[in-house]
């Protein structure tokens, strides 16, 4: 009568020290590997077992070439990242969570029993006992919201909500860019020395004034502030009415009042300037000819917007 009771006494040590036996299985597989416990069908089941007083991340993937998984392979260095920064917690509280990774090629039953059709997944099983199991007893998995993006860092900061300390995750410095950045600000200084005359000259903030006050005249920021589009649906360039306009029709515009400026400036300025009296003639005679023709363009431009205006010039 003795035997019956002492094994029922012994059922309980039992039970303890297999649980006690796959807990440190689990935490020596993480050491191995950065961190990361590589998983199959029956280390999944161990990881996830319903007497589990520890909590899981679990990153469900498909890496074999074969499977064509793009996001898999961009994900997956995100991942092994945060599981490395997880490494490095004490062991008091690191023992208490694991990070592991289960590959389709290795557990392709897991993922038909949990429906899964797509990858990268991730799921973080809670403790189903012991002082880490919730407070309201859903034991049901958190799946991470790939909204977040692929990057580390804002995956250490959804899964830092589970695990018992936050993941303490750091960006590595990104040579490349600081790199990039350091050979576009010596190229702008090289740059800015050789073209420091230009910059320096009168001439250069008089045609960059010139440009933008026709620029600015012929309706830009009419556009910007409306929002109008380049072109209509049709190809149409020139808005009809004086309530809207194109982006190409304001570029129109400036070009038409620009050589309208150039022609009378060469009349009034350039050509009487000129000693011999035949060039003067000649320059006479092409810009009085250019202000006639790009003003009967204007005019006609006018037209079109204003349907029903009568007057014309040569167009």
């Amino acid at each position: 009568m003795l035997l019956p009771w002492l094994t029922l006494l012994w059922i309980p040590l039992y039970v303890l020290a297999a649980k006690s036996s796959v807990h440190q299985q689990l935490v020596e597989l993480a050491a191995q590997n950065n961190g990361v416990i590589k998983l199959n069908d029956k280390t999944y089941d161990l990881l996830t077992s319903p007497d589990r007083d520890w909590s899981v991340s679990v990153h469900f993937t498909a890496l074999d070439k074969r499977r064509r998984c793009n996001p898999c392979r961009e994900f997956d260095p995100s991942w092994n990242a945060v599981a490395k920064a997880w490494s490095t917690v004490p062991r008091s509280e690191r023992d208490h969570h694991f990070f592991a990774t289960l590959d389709f090629d290795d557990g392709h039953t897991v993922f038909q029993k949990l429906g899964l059709t797509s990858a990268p997944v991730v799921h973080v099983y809670p403790a189903a006992e012991g002082p880490r199991r919730p407070v309201n007893g859903k034991l049901a998995p958190y799946k991470y919201d790939f909204t977040h993006g692929f990057d580390a860092e804002p995956l250490a900061l959804e899964l830092s909500k589970h695990t018992p300390v936050a993941i303490p995750y750091r960006a590595p410095i990104d040579w490349a860019k600081w790199g990039t950045f350091a050979v576009i600000l010596l190229s702008g200084l090289i740059t800015l020395r050789f073209i420091s005359p230009v910059l320096q000259s009168r001439w250069t903030w008089a045609i960059g004034t010139i440009i933008t006050s026709l620029v600015m005249q012929s309706g830009y920021m009419f556009t910007r502030i409306r929002g109008m589009p380049y072109t209509a649906g049709n190809g149409q360039w020139i808005a009809p009415g004086f309530q809207s306009q194109y982006g190409q029709e304001t570029q129109v515009v400036a070009v038409i009042y620009g050589l309208l400026a150039v022609s009378f400036l060469m009349l009034t300025v350039i050509a009487p300037l000129q000693k011999s009296a035949q060039r003067q003639r000649a320059q006479i005679y092409l810009w009085t000819a250019v202000n006639l023709i790009i003003f009967s363009v204007l005019v006609s431009l006018f037209r079109t917007k204003n349907r029903g205006y009568p007057f014309k010039l040569f167009l």
